[in-house]
């Protein structure tokens, strides 16, 4: 922990005037962004009488090592760089949202040339036009099964719509009458954009117009003996019917709001807000809010987070033209004034006094109310028990402080095949998902010519490359050369449950902070405590890795699975912690999430190295080439019944090169045809649009991993 008189400003060096001010640790990691209207009274307040301040305040005081602020012209621009430089850095002692699920939204792709509607999760992509949040997807694909009836919008995969192209037959929902199949030229974009806008108008709550047409047209068949025409009008208004049902009319058709209840108490605070649309209430959604993050956290102070952190990202249409909050925020004007610059249009921001909206409030405070209740059973054990946990954890391994970054590694083969390693890292008892690593391990070279994997090996590699990261971007802040093991550029993937990682690779000339953003660098921050899936050979691995790189301030220990002993370097016995005790089963926690990620992605790489396409193996023919031939003919099937002039018609596929592949396809016309195991009967040779694939272990593994696993892996 850092003397904060070391670091504190001189307050005469502090201005007066409105901005923001950032705090950063030791390693130059911001932990901590605030605005205020006078940057001089709101800093010295941090410095005046240290134990005074709320624990987890005075925590975050002693954690820094540095303080910055940035002056702006007014309040509305403090709250904008506030709320820009809170997503930027994530800081840790920020107040956090912690969404109560993962809400889905009905969206219309209406950027793309055949718009689509789909469910979607996640950040919003501009050119979308999104409706929700909805509490089950299932409720949107009901929603959306009933109005594709009226709305037959486009609803496939651009795999299903580009191959429907191909092949010249609509899926089975364009059979049915539920998409316009716009893939086979039943209607013309312009025409299937105007179905697009006609249902994104019914549901932001124009229904109306809807409803009347389709009367009107049910009238008219029925007038004219039509009575096929009608019967189908009349079952278009029974499903419009229906999926309005789903909504209660609660106000005004002309009302959009966003409604706003919290229930708190001194530690944490339960929103909730329902999203008035037309009247009608089309979505719902709950926070739970940690105040102690920034001490003693009012009612107002979380109204102005909260709105921050809702409207912070949305589009115009995002914002209505209401908010009812229980409490006006600080800065009621500034925060109004924020949002009408976001809607580009005039935003009203109240507390309802009376009437249905004050109603609807009280509905909304009845449901956080019940969040809370229902919240506090689960945090009852939970904060308890983290904080438990990392005390004993510094006891048992007597760390001079509580490990806050524990970073684990595990290594996965199959009889030293395909050998990867993981890296996971957890921050105050939790995972931290976009700080995720993935290795591909190569082997120690041997003077014999060989190459060692085995686990002690393939831990001491791994060590090595993540620690020298962290040297090369603690120290050098030019360029970084590359170390012996070759790495590679990071590249971002997405893990199997949605998280982003990043594939450990090799260095690039930067350092461990960015001068004017602050941004850290992907290896840039050491942990307290390093944590081996392993017993003591894996653990004086890593522990030589770290003392080859002079590195003397991270702790090592390792958690052998049998007993789930705790083994430290240089001591002969282990470290028996009690079955009951926190510090063991948030090692256990941490040691398991590694060993899922690392066979996660070893599962990845094994399935690579068993997919074959039938044009691997073809001299000249590269991924970017392979992939033109596959866009352009659509699957292997149909390039093997092209002709050469036609291969070679194919951009970057050169005569010689045509013939090439042509050759080479009518080789593989001459293996034996396909058998169906149960009857006995020849299949088609090529009846399947789906490239060959053949499960030799041995080829080069090019294409996306769809082999299902079938071996047991091994860890370290």
């Amino acid at each position: 922990m850092a003397d904060p008189s070391t670091y504190r400003p001189k307050p005469g060096e502090i201005p007066v005037d409105p901005g923001v001010y950032r705090f950063r640790d030791k390693d130059g990691r911001v932990i901590y962004v605030g605005k205020a209207k006078s940057l001089r009274s709101r800093l010295s307040s941090y410095f005046q009488d240290i134990s005074a301040l709320h624990p987890r305040t005075r925590t975050m005081v002693l954690t820094g090592a540095s303080v910055e602020w940035t002056v702006v012209r007014n309040e509305v621009e403090a709250l904008q760089l506030e709320y820009s430089w809170i997503k930027e850095y994530d800081p840790r002692f920020n107040v956090k949202y912690r969404d109560d699920k993962s809400y889905p939204y009905l969206a219309v792709t209406m950027g793309e040339e055949f718009p689509r509607a789909q469910v979607m999760r996640g950040a919003k992509r501009k050119g979308t036009r999104y409706f929700g949040p909805y509490a089950h997807a299932w409720a949107i694909r009901e929603t959306l099964d009933q109005l594709l009836r009226v709305f037959p919008v486009r609803t496939c995969s651009s795999g299903v719509f580009k191959r429907a192209g191909q092949v010249g037959r609509p899926c089975l929902l364009g059979y049915i009458d539920k998409c316009s199949a716009p893939c086979v030229g039943r209607v013309t974009p312009e025409e299937h954009r105007e179905i697009a806008e006609d249902f994104c108008e019914f549901m932001a709550g124009n229904t109306s117009r809807f409803v009347k047409r389709l009367e009107r047209e049910m009238r008219a068949a029925s007038a004219e003996l039509d009575f096929e025409t009608a019967a189908r009008r009349r079952d278009d208004l029974q499903a419009l019917e229906k999926a309005l049902e789903r909504s209660a009319v609660v106000l005004g058709d002309a009302t959009d709001a966003d409604v706003f209840g919290i229930d708190d108490d001194e530690l944490e605070a339960a929103v909730q807000v329902f999203h008035v649309r037309g009247g009608r209430i089309r979505g719902q959604r709950g926070w739970v809010v940690d105040k102690q993050s920034e001490g003693d956290l009012g009612v107002a102070e979380v109204v102005e987070r909260l709105l921050l952190q809702v409207y912070g990202g949305e589009s115009p249409e995002g914002v209505p033209r209401e908010v009812l909050v229980p409490v006006l925020p600080p800065d009621a004007e500034a925060m109004q004034e924020w949002l009408a610059g976001l809607r580009r249009a005039r935003v009203e921001l109240r507390v309802p006094q009376r009437g249905d909206k004050r109603t609807l409030m009280e509905t909304v405070q009845r449901n956080a109310t019940q969040a809370l209740a229902r919240h506090k059973v689960a945090r009852a054990g939970d904060l308890t028990a983290r904080s438990q946990a990392l005390q004993d954890l510094q006891e048992a391994l007597s760390l001079d402080q509580a490990p806050l970054r524990i970073e684990c590694f595990d290594v996965s083969h199959v009889q030293g095949t395909n050998v990867v390693a993981s890296m996971v890292v957890f921050e105050d008892g939790l995972p931290r998902k976009g700080e995720y690593r993935r290795f591909i391990v190569r082997g120690t070279p041997q003077p014999d010519g060989s190459v060692r994997l085995d686990d002690t090996a393939a831990m001491d590699e791994v060590l090595t490359r993540r620690f020298r990261r962290y040297l090369d971007e603690r120290d050098n802040a030019g360029d970084i050369e590359l170390d012996d093991t070759g790495d590679s550029d990071e590249t971002s993937n997405t893990g199997d449950d949605g998280t982003t990682v990043i594939e450990e690779g090799p260095a690039v000339a930067s350092g461990p902070i960015d001068e004017t953003t602050g941004k850290p660098k992907r290896f840039a921050y050491p942990p307290q405590l390093v944590v081996v899936d392993g017993g003591k050979p894996q653990v004086d691995a890593a522990a030589r890795a770290l003392e080859r790189l002079g590195i003397d301030d991270v702790a090592v220990v390792g958690l052998a699975k049998r007993l789930e002993e705790v083994w430290l370097p240089d001591d002969d016995f282990p470290v028996i912690l009690p079955r009951t005790s926190d510090g063991l089963y948030l090692l256990q926690r941490v040691r398991d999430e590694a060993h899922r990620f690392a066979i996660t992605f070893h599962r990845q790489r094994r399935s690579k190295a068993m997919t074959r396409s039938a044009l691997d193996g073809i001299p000249g023919l590269g991924e970017v080439r392979r992939k033109a031939l596959l866009r352009e003919f659509g699957s292997v099937k149909r390039l093997r019944s092209a002709t050469v002039e036609q291969i070679g018609g194919v951009k970057g596929i050169g005569p010689a090169l045509a013939a090439t592949i042509h050759a080479h396809l009518r080789e593989d016309d001459g293996a034996a045809p396909a058998v169906n195991l149960t009857t006995g009967e020849v299949l088609d040779d090529g009846s399947t649009d789906a490239p060959d694939v053949s499960t030799d272990p041995t080829t080069n593994p090019t294409t996306d991993p769809t082999t299902p696993e079938q071996n047991q892996e091994t860890t370290g």
